[in-house]
């Protein structure tokens, strides 16, 4: 193993590849009696067309969501009920990108990553246990399209975005997950689920020696083949549909606005647009900012008001919303505001107080094991050594931000979206 130390952050970190092509990461936190492992798959909701054995495949929306579900079954029984009784807090989830499984605990450590590796790594599926499955998902997805504030996000990025299969829901339809079999889920395990495309994270006070050794013994020796994906055809620049309204029961109308930044690339790039896309944010909206306080003091917007910039491979995007009495009036003054700081820069003493805040709160993440081990296998997957942000953050102008703002905040760039209250007039 090579043993990287980052002297600004105070964290020691283990690196190997093992010889199926697995990279483990182990952050090696001494005296804590708390671990924490995080094995993870470079393969989400977005990935529906790939090519396996040399033919593209099209498969069902939420097949990902679907395989994460069930993992956990073994021939035996459950690996939630053998994780949990043996101490750990087991769970997953399924991002557009990524699928992770992980668990905490503070003993049995190793029993519980042998565990955790052999039931990510040996699928068991039945078509009798799927069509269960389809079942309990399809109650899943209808609670989540009744959710006011799930459906305006997705009415955004189907705002933003023409084809780019980021527009597609992680859980899929009620109709989509009705497509899949056992021979889907058995296709799409062998495809993504082997360690060439897996990478394992772990935090706690553990011996990163033998975690490796525990990984040799329980996973595949073979390191799968190499996955080709498609993302579909180029995207424009500009939004998709500049406004999507709908009505649903809510007592104020809620928005998303969005904007369409460029797509990031591989490597350390990636981090530093994610830091520039966050530091211009901060400067645009955030609770220091004289917009945040125009629109708060106007009740424009109110403590529901949130922000953030997302990346996935072939797309990034920024958004902001929350609960307005009138969401375009918010929209225009968000455009308005990012033309005027492109124009004339950001106030020199907001950018450094904005810069430090910015820096601080990477820190204080680094608290977190689950924190931790989630952004090394992102970062893993997208090229970058996350640890390295001090020093992205250094080389980070405010110039630089004040061209993100000029390029990514135009208004042929943005899209909003709106659910207004049952009877407000709401446009499909």
């Amino acid at each position: 193993m090579v043993k990287q130390q980052y002297p600004r952050l105070g964290e020691r970190v283990y690196h190997a590849r093992l010889e199926n092509g697995l990279h483990i990461y182990v952050d090696q936190k001494p005296g804590f009696q708390k671990s924490y492992a995080f094995f993870a798959t470079n393969y989400g909701g977005m990935d529906l067309r790939f090519k396996l054995d040399g033919a593209w495949q099209d498969t069902p929306a939420g097949v990902a969501h679907f395989l994460e579900h069930k993992m956990f079954d073994t021939e035996d029984g459950n690996a939630l009920q053998d994780l949990a009784a043996n101490g750990a807090s087991p769970n997953a989830f399924t991002s557009s990108a990524i699928t992770g499984y992980y668990f905490e605990s503070t003993r049995r450590f190793e029993e519980n990553l042998r565990i955790l590796l052999s039931f990510v790594s040996v699928p068991w599926f039945t078509q009798e246990s799927v069509d269960k499955e389809q079942g309990i998902i399809g109650q899943e997805i209808q609670m989540i399209e009744d959710d006011p504030e799930w459906r305006v996000f997705m009415s955004l990025l189907e705002g933003l975005y023409e084809r780019h299969p980021i527009r597609v829901s992680v859980a899929g339809s009620r109709a989509s997950i009705a497509q899949i079999t056992a021979d889907t889920l058995y296709a799409c395990h062998r495809a993504f689920y082997c360690p060439a495309n897996m990478v394992l994270c772990v935090a706690g006070d553990v011996d990163p020696e033998q975690v490796c050794r525990i990984a040799r013994e329980v996973l595949p020796h073979g390191s799968g083949q190499a996955i080709e994906r498609s993302c579909g055809a180029d995207e424009p620049e500009t939004a998709a549909r500049p406004l999507q309204t709908m009505e649903m029961e809510v007592s104020t109308p809620i928005f998303q606005l969005g904007f369409k930044a460029d797509p990031a690339p591989m490597g350390e790039e990636r981090l530093r647009r994610q830091l520039m896309g966050e530091l211009g944010l901060e400067a645009l909206l955030g609770t220091s900012s004289p917009l945040y306080a125009r629109l708060y003091g106007a009740g424009l917007i109110n403590s529901s008001f949130g922000y953030g910039y997302e990346a996935y491979p072939g797309c990034a995007f920024l958004a902001a919303g929350g609960e307005s009495r009138d969401p375009e009036a918010v929209r225009d003054a968000v455009l308005a505001e990012a033309g005027r700081l492109a124009r004339e820069g950001i106030d020199g003493a907001l950018w450094q107080r904005l810069k430090k805040a910015a820096y601080g709160s990477r820190v204080r993440g680094l608290n977190s094991f689950e924190f931790i081990c989630v952004q090394l296998a992102q970062s893993h997957f997208a090229g970058v050594d996350y640890l390295r942000f001090p020093e992205v953050f250094d080389g980070i102008e405010k110039s630089d931000v004040e061209d993100c703002l000029r390029r990514w905040m135009a208004p042929e760039r943005a899209a909003l979206a709106v659910v207004r209250p049952a009877g407000a007039g709401g446009r499909p």
